[in-house]
């Protein structure tokens, strides 16, 4: 794993490929804390699955190598950088980590988590070159119910989010009845194992229900 420089500005981790599977190139779009251990672990996941990944360091701009720790501090602080990163300009980071990607792929997708999940809503409304998203627990999403995906894009959600009630789902899925939505008993974060809400077996089903859609778009 190493740094790369995307045109927009920003570095960005880059995982290569591995594997005897290919499929395409990834961009992962991180929670409130920045480009941490779990953020790494899953892109070195998704390369061993055969993406050729690329994290893009958003906050940079904020704090070079900026890092949230898991507890009301740290949570603070990852809001604060939210509200302090315009959407057109996450639009422009996310669309150089796609540019950067299509050197070498035709195919290219996107993923996120907690912030990241409303990262790769707002990509599939408004970048282009991308073939497929895959969005985990982005309360934000909401915000932008008025945009439409121009490419096939899933959504997953923990039936016990304190922080999305189901009602906020139920807004996404009226505002966008095309949109498959995936809900899991489990909480909010059920996909990283560095959370309280960590639910295994709903995370591996999430995973390959992200991979089958990224194969077969």
């Amino acid at each position: 794993m190493g740094l790369i420089e995307l045109g927009s500005g920003i570095p960005a981790l880059f995982e290569p490929a591995h594997g005897k599977k290919r499929r395409g190139g990834l961009i992962v779009a991180q929670e409130i804390f920045g480009l941490n251990a779990n953020i790494k672990a899953l892109c070195a996941r998704f390369a061993g699955d055969g993406f050729d990944v690329v994290a893009p360091a958003y906050f940079n701009r904020i704090e070079a190598d900026f890092i949230a720790p898991y507890d009301q501090d740290g949570i603070a602080k990852g809001l604060a950088a939210v509200r302090d990163t315009p959407w057109d300009q996450v639009t422009r980071d996310t669309q150089a980590a796609i540019d950067h990607l299509g050197q070498t792929h035709s195919r290219i997708f996107v993923t996120g988590f907690c912030w990241g999940g409303t990262v790769a809503w707002v990509a599939a409304c408004r970048c282009h070159s991308l073939t497929a998203a895959s969005g985990f627990y982005g309360r934000m999403i909401n915000m932008f119910l008025a945009e439409t995906p121009r490419v096939p894009i899933h959504l997953h959600y923990g039936d016990s989010d304190s922080g999305i009630p189901l009602a906020m789902v139920d807004e996404v899925a009226a505002a966008h009845p095309q949109v498959p939505i995936h809900i899991y008993p489990a909480g909010h974060g059920f996909f990283s194992d560095r959370g309280k809400d960590y639910a295994p077996e709903q995370a591996d089903l999430a995973w390959s229900r992200t991979l089958d859609l990224f194969d077969h778009t």
